[in-house]
């Protein structure tokens, strides 16, 4: 009880963050303070937060409390790379492998959040703000205080929501995807210029359009069963991207997904993001049938454009 949420805590459960308190003297500090029994728990809990940070050193002094702990201790080592863990520590503990937290969860535990914080939010801020975290509670938590803390009386907006976290606005998403799906070649082409020129990141561009195939693919596959495959979205946006879903087909979409998950992989070590950018969507204008008519096609679009 002492460690729930609320709770008073507990002073026989001791953190230590290895990432600063990781050397020899540090553990064998540790190994001597092991030694002495709970205050008032039945176990006295070491918590080493980051624990492959310890050094190799560090590690050996450790050994033998690990080996032979006292039979109040109880050791816990966290950490989110374990093979860099020393294997002769790994081979004396259990591994519990803890997963990240699914979207829908988490965006139902932030709403709770906001709402008892008595924050504002946009249709849509939560989506942001769980992709930004990667699944991990405490970075979500994280980048919701951080906008938390820049937001104005209106609270969270989409918009600025979208501007801070470097995501790309709606309105570009849906211009390239509604220009590529009219084989318009001089709209797609003017909206990388602006992608380029306002100064988006260029990969987290690509990844964004990325997304929005697979949100329209998704939404093609399950029809109005998709709502919660795509949480946190407008109820405007959602119809607009079914429109759009309808005017690919299964085929051209799947086909387009793969061309920008070719795109997203070949902006790894790239010279020019542009250049990559630019490739990307002269293929994305190519009819999905390949062919010597298709070739022609992509060259027609880089000579409109």
């Amino acid at each position: 009880m002492a460690l729930a949420r609320g709770g008073s805590g507990s002073i026989d459960v001791i953190e230590i963050d290895a990432a600063s308190h990781g050397g020899v003297d540090d553990a064998r500090d540790l190994r001597e303070r092991a030694a002495f029994g709970p205050a008032q728990s039945r176990y006295k809990v070491y918590i080493i937060d980051e624990a492959h940070m310890v050094t190799s050193h560090g590690f050996n002094a450790l050994l033998k409390v690990v080996e032979e702990p006292p039979e109040h201790v109880k050791f816990i080592f966290a950490t989110t790379e374990p093979e860099k863990v020393l294997a002769t520590i790994r081979s004396r503990t259990h591994h519990y492998p803890f997963h990240l937290v699914p979207p829908q969860r988490l965006t139902t535990y932030l709403e709770e959040l906001s709402e008892a914080e008595g924050v504002s939010l946009e249709p849509g801020v939560l989506s942001f703000v769980t992709r930004a975290g990667g699944g991990s509670v405490r970075d979500s938590l994280s980048v919701l205080d951080q906008l938390i803390s820049g937001a104005g009386d209106e609270g969270l907006t989409y918009e600025r929501t979208a501007a801070l976290l470097g995501f790309t606005d709606t309105e570009l998403l849906d211009a390239v995807v509604e220009a590529v799906a009219a084989t318009d070649s001089a709209t797609t082409f003017a909206q990388i210029d602006r992608v380029m020129e306002s100064g988006h990141d260029p990969r987290r561009f690509i990844e964004d359009l990325l997304e929005r195939y697979r949100d329209l693919i998704v939404l093609l596959a399950v029809g109005d069963r998709a709502g919660g495959l795509l949480p946190g979205l407008p109820a405007d946006q959602v119809e607009r991207m079914r429109r759009q879903a309808g005017s690919y087909g299964p085929s051209a979409l799947t086909h387009s997904a793969d061309v920008v998950s070719r795109g997203l992989a070949e902006m790894t070590g790239a010279v020019s993001y542009r250049l990559v950018l630019e490739l990307t969507c002269a293929r994305l204008l190519l009819p999905t049938a390949a062919g010597e008519q298709g070739m022609r096609h992509a060259w027609t679009a880089l000579s409109v454009a």
